[in-house]
């Protein structure tokens, strides 16, 4: 092992990549991000020859009869709503780099009892472009909440992974009234340090190749990211790998982070947490190099008007329903059935 390079050595879009669960958390609200005072812009896909995707490429290739477009505050958001119409709703939202292609194994395992609903949130998969107006003026929440508000859902059981955890945090301290149980996986609550990290060489040689490549990362940078955040990397099959690398090629953005749910300085996320009143389920991935069990003690901590269970899985990574989805849907239910059923 070898250990990390300081991170400004980085190009800031590699970092961003890299460190994009937890990174982006860090940032300014989108307003600053409009205003420049975040990552800059990437450089127009024209101007270099790497191999993007367009977003109509990436559609043409991954979406498929369950796919659903509703344009949310001026943004067009990719989704999809499977499962019986009068069964308990499953809210999940995928963290950031990643796509809600991250529940495909909990959705097939529980959308014959639960109606499940999830998205691409803007800025990823197969959602559309964010516009200099919404980075300024839309708040990441207000897509999680306009999509259910549109579908006419009343109550959720919200499930978030890294910063998808982070979306719902939020939305539970705004909408109690939504939000009846609220699951978290591998979300950070104070801001990320990643001094602690080291990382294998052949990531760190991804790296240095992505950096005199204008950023891009190549297919070989998606295999030793997903390897280094897994528990297991065996668990992660050639499909998601691939998939990583298609969607994480998708045409740069001008504001790739503003609707990702951050964690900014602490001050007002501790507030919001500690306004969480919903029972909240902890499912974290002990060996997650980012968050290891030590960030759940700290999540507990500030959501400390909540009813808190948890269970940790030692052998699995930061991204627990990717790398153990059968597992992961189980624990849900053992949660929703058993653990605090409706009265």
């Amino acid at each position: 092992m070898t250990p990390s390079r300081p991170a400004p050595m980085m190009h800031p879009l590699l970092r961003a990549a890299l460190l994009g669960p937890l990174l982006s958390l860090t940032l300014p609200p989108p307003c600053a991000l409009a205003q420049g005072a975040a990552a800059p812009a990437a450089p127009a896909p024209a101007a270099v020859s790497h191999p993007y995707l367009s977003i109509e490429q990436l559609r043409q290739r991954y979406a498929d009869t369950a796919s659903r477009f509703l344009t949310i505050k001026g943004v067009e958001v990719h989704y999809k709503d499977e499962g019986p119409r009068g069964a308990p709703v499953l809210y999940l939202v995928h963290g950031s780099v990643s796509t809600l292609r991250t529940w495909d194994v909990v959705t097939a395992q529980l959308k014959s009892r639960y109606r499940i609903i999830r998205f691409d949130v803007p800025g990823y998969g197969l959602s559309g472009r964010i516009s200099d107006e919404a980075a300024r003026n839309v708040q990441p929440v207000e897509i999680a909440e306009g999509l259910l508000d549109a579908l006419g859902v009343r109550k959720v059981t919200f499930v978030g992974v890294s910063s998808g955890g982070t979306m719902g945090m939020y939305l539970a301290a705004r909408r109690p009234d939504l939000v009846e149980r609220l699951i978290l996986s591998n979300t950070p609550s104070d801001p990320v340090d990643t001094s602690h990290l080291v990382m294998p060489k052949a990531f760190l040689d991804a790296q240095a190749r992505a950096k005199a490549n204008d950023g891009f990362q190549d297919r070989d940078f998606w295999e030793q990211y997903l390897s280094f955040f897994a528990g297991a990397p065996g668990r992660i099959p050639e499909k998601i790998r691939a998939e990583y690398y298609d969607f994480n090629r998708r045409t740069p953005e001008a504001h790739p982070v503003a609707l990702v749910a951050r964690i900014g300085d602490g001050k007002q996320a501790a507030i919001d947490m500690a306004r969480i009143k919903a029972p909240t389920f902890l499912i974290w991935g002990g060996a997650d190099p980012l968050l290891p069990e030590s960030a759940a003690d700290a999540l507990a901590r500030y959501v400390k008007n909540a009813q808190i269970s948890r269970v940790i899985m030692p052998d699995v990574g930061h991204y627990p329903p990717l790398e153990v989805g059968d597992r992961f849907a189980r624990l849900i239910a053992a949660y929703v059935e058993a653990g605090v059923p409706r009265p």
